[in-house]
């Protein structure tokens, strides 16, 4: 699974199939958990030799949030990320992302993201998601919800 399910043009950095400096991730269901594997490149660099960061959150962020559209089949806006960096995430080097549901209470979703590399836990975060009906979704949008997106609102 990737962005192209929201329909051609998809502008997200996570998983924008065609965003010029995305993280352009896919997506697979394993064992109840989304599954990403994504190599980061120099251009993801802070420190040297280390992803930056706040690219680290973001790619988290990303991965909690495929949780909610894989395994629930909705779309949510993050509401609140709860995040630890155990160890740097080195640039070059392959990682696995895991997301799973922590509590589906309909309209807010909890969701745990793992990061890996060689086997060692370099992140661990906990999000929260609001889950939005259509009219509600684009007053967040400022704009009307994009059609490929429909069939995952509340």
């Amino acid at each position: 699974m990737d962005g192209t399910i929201f329909g051609p043009g998809q502008p997200c950095f996570g998983c924008g199939p065609d965003h010029p400096i995305g993280f352009r991730l896919a997506f697979d269901v394993e064992n109840g958990e989304v599954v990403t594997r994504f190599t980061p490149g120099e251009s993801y660099q802070g420190p040297p030799g280390n992803m930056h960061g706040g690219l680290v959150a973001t790619l988290a962020d990303e991965i909690a949030a495929w949780a909610v559209i894989a395994l629930l089949g909705k779309f949510g806006f993050t509401a609140q990320m709860t995040c630890k960096l155990h160890k740097p995430v080195r640039v070059g080097v392959p990682l696995v992302g895991r997301g799973s549901i922590v509590r589906d209470a309909r309209r807010i979703v909890q969701t745990r993201a793992l990061i890996t590399q060689n086997d060692e836990t370099t992140f661990t975060g906990d999000f929260t998601f609001a889950i939005l009906d259509r009219a509600a979704a684009e007053k967040m949008l400022g704009t009307a919800l994009p059609e490929a997106w429909n069939k995952f609102a509340r």
